[in-house]
């Protein structure tokens, strides 16, 4: 792909969301991209093969967006032809009472991928310092604050901090990690929102209380981009993604993942003198049947 989605895309240095392209495409017509996407969902598929026979390393995809950007539609464009078994999606809502009960990461931990696996984290641990950020009483849920004046800048720092401690943690033991920021313009939301309302195929997508959410559209970016700016790491790198265009945002989604799992130095298991060995007796034997 003469493209290089992983290098435009990521985010290097301090991070303005309001000078961050939705609509950005290149040069692609939708008819090349919707192509290319086929035959990159090829070496997908064989990467995660070689993942799961290496079976030293894992990754974990992590997508967040506001609502309507298309994390639903990527995951199932993206990842649709690999093997479920060496897949795993976790979406993320609203935590039980039995998440709430231990720390902010505690649910998170329990969805992380084996070695060998590719994780999917539709929503994630970001949602501390995103939604619960915009709506801070959210927190008190946890039983551990007193009052939404606890909340304060420090409170903040100690989330994005845990974050960053989270991520290199597993970075260190083994999971290679993927943030993606599915971009997606306030104008282009309220065309997806209108959509699920005049197509009744498209009906069960609308919710009600999307239109809060969106009337708050501008306090969300200014959390995304201080949860970008603090906490991309090299080991755990944010891209931010143009997904006013979704065969676009796919596209460039499925070559950043490509491009990571080439950069793991995967290896298939090299067999042993003896395991050949038996693997010759054993192709003698079916033979001569």
């Amino acid at each position: 792909m003469n493209t290089n989605f992983s290098d435009d895309f990521q985010i290097k240095g301090k991070f303005s969301i309001k000078n961050t392209s939705t609509e950005y495409k290149g040069k692609l017509t939708k008819e090349e991209g919707v192509q290319m996407l086929i035959k990159e969902k090829e070496k997908l598929r064989e990467l995660q093969e070689k993942l799961y026979a290496d079976g030293s390393k894992s990754l974990l995809v992590v997508l967040q967006a506001m609502d309507a950007a298309g994390k639903d539609s990527l995951i199932e464009h993206v990842f649709g032809g690999v093997n479920p078994q060496g897949c795993n999606v976790t979406s993320f809502k609203t935590p039980s009472s039995r998440e709430y009960s231990h720390d902010f990461l505690w649910r998170h931990y329990l969805a992380l991928p084996q070695k060998g696996m590719i994780g999917i984290f539709n929503r994630s641990h970001y949602e501390s310092v995103l939604v619960c950020k915009v709506h801070p009483e959210y927190n008190l849920s946890e039983k551990t604050w007193d009052s939404v004046k606890d909340f304060d800048d420090k409170f903040w720092e100690n989330r994005y901090e845990s974050i960053r401690n989270f991520e290199k943690h597993l970075a260190q033991n083994g999971t290679t990690i993927v943030k993606i920021f599915l971009h997606v313009s306030k104008d282009e939301q309220k065309k997806r929102l209108l959509d699920r309302i005049n197509e009744q195929e498209k009906n069960w997508k609308f919710s009600t209380s999307d239109l809060p959410e969106r009337a708050l559209f501008p306090k969300y970016m200014e959390c995304y981009e201080t949860a970008i700016n603090e906490t991309s790491k090299d080991h755990a790198p944010w891209y931010v993604i143009p997904a006013d265009n979704k065969w676009f945002a796919r596209l460039s989604a499925i070559q950043i993942i490509i491009d990571t799992l080439e950069k793991m130095d995967l290896k298939f298991p090299e067999l042993s003198d003896e395991d050949r060995k038996g693997l010759e007796d054993a192709k003698k034997q079916l033979e001569s049947e």
